[in-house]
Order: C-alpha cells, then structure tokens, then sequence
C-alpha cells in the first residue's frame, strides 16, 4: 500500500459561503501529495469548512482546485476519492449491524477496486496497518472511541488515497491513546501517504507534520515551519491571546 506517484494539489481563490455567512475568504494553498501540512486556528476559523471543499464533500463558491494541473473543482467527492483524496470526519460513524472488517471492505470495494478477491485484500491490509486485526469480527458498534478512530482511518485508507485528511482525529482521545494513533498516522506518512491534518491538540500534531498553516475568519493568516507558525504574535492572538505554551 506504499504510494510512490507523487502529485500536487492546489487551491486557488477559495470562498465558501452558507448564505450570507462568509466561511472561507479567498484561499489560495497547493502542496505535494507526499508532505504532511497541520491546519490549526481557533473554532470556527474555517478549518473543516476548507477540508470539506478539498475533498469534494462541500462545493466551492468560488475558486479552483488542481489535481496534478487536472481541474477537480466540480467534482464529487466520491470521483476525488477514486482520485486519491479522502478525509475522515471528527465524529466517526461506522455502519453498524456488521462487523470491523466488513465496514473497511465496504470502502475498498466500492472505492478502490470492484474486484473482491483484492479488495479483500486491501481491507484486512488496512485494519492490520491501523492494529485493528484483532477486532476484524466484532460489530463496529461495540467498539470504544479509540478503536473507532482506528477504524475511520482504515476505512479512509482502504480506498488506497495519495491524500488524506484528518479532521480532529484525536479529538476525545486521552494522551496516551493520541499518542497510539500518532505512531500509525506516521506510518502512513513514512508509506508516502500526503496528510493535511487538522487538530487542536498542537503538541500531538507537531509530531507528524512538517509544515503549519493557521487560519482564522476564513482566511490563512501564518504558515510554515510549525516553531515559527506557533511563535507568530498574529498566531498567538488568533488563539485568544496567551503564549504559544498556552495553545500547546
């Protein structure tokens, strides 16, 4: 499950409104599908608004999205995952009524591949690279927190993406557990996976990525290397004042 076909994803005059609310406000973002880039910002700055647009779950107001110089900016979210892009979602919801395994069969199937012989094959990869393996047959409603986390990103990974987002992955998790699904995270990065990872635990997120990007009222306000994003002054006000300590 190695991706070694690099692309790039660019985002160009992005807005997003609901109505007459402005969510988004012209944001321009490109990146290899190989790198790791964390998203923080105080609530309601736009975050999962932006992911939302990226992976085809929301339409842009306005604005043009690139895969690999190939404009996506229309398209679905199901057509972006079979491009490679996919995300998963701060509260996970597997199916219920079936088990571990069948729900990451369920996304390789209809995602990667319509063979089931392989996507069989790409399921039970994914829940043994998420440590699932010992779960495989218990009904994914049975689970703790932990574990669903677990198996919102075996399903993502089960579509085989060059790009994943996370979405508060380890929103509700203790630090150990945030700690456990950092060192899968960074396997999938090791493997070439690209991740744009949006997280309000800092010091968690610092771990894996290797690029920052703050946003606040819609809008890129910092980005860069991480130290240099959290030391920023517009930063540390985004946050509601405080020290870049405080918003670790």
């Amino acid at each position: 499950m190695e991706n070694t076909s690099y692309s790039q994803l660019q985002a160009t005059g992005i807005y997003k409104s609901f109505g007459r609310v402005q969510v988004l406000n012209g944001i321009d973002f490109s990146m290899d599908t190989n790198d790791a880039i964390g998203i923080v910002g105080p609530n309601g700055a736009g975050k999962s608004t932006l992911l939302s647009v990226l992976s085809g779950a929301q339409p842009a107001t306005q604005g043009t999205i690139l895969l690999n110089n190939e404009d996506i900016t229309h398209r679905p979210a199901r057509q972006r995952v079979r491009q490679g892009l996919v995300r998963t979602h701060q509260i996970p919801k597997p199916f219920s009524g079936i088990t571990v395994f069948e729900n990451v069969f369920v996304s390789a199937i209809h995602a990667a591949t319509n063979n089931s012989e392989e996507a069989y094959d790409i399921a039970l990869e994914s829940i043994k690279l998420c440590g699932m393996l010992h779960l495989a047959n218990r009904e994914a409603d049975s689970i703790g927190l932990l574990d669903r986390k677990r198996l919102e990103l075996a399903r993502a990974l089960a579509t085989q993406p060059t790009l994943l987002f996370l979405d508060e992955i380890g929103g509700g998790l203790t630090e150990a557990e945030a700690l456990e699904l950092v060192e899968t995270i960074l396997t999938l990065r090791e493997r070439g996976i690209g991740i744009i990872w949006i997280e309000h635990i800092v010091h968690i997120l610092l771990r894996v990525v290797k690029s920052l990007i703050c946003m606040d009222s819609g809008q890129i306000i910092a980005q860069g290397n991480p130290q240099e994003v959290m030391s920023d002054p517009t930063v540390i006000s985004a946050y509601m004042g405080g020290t870049a300590d405080a918003i670790s």
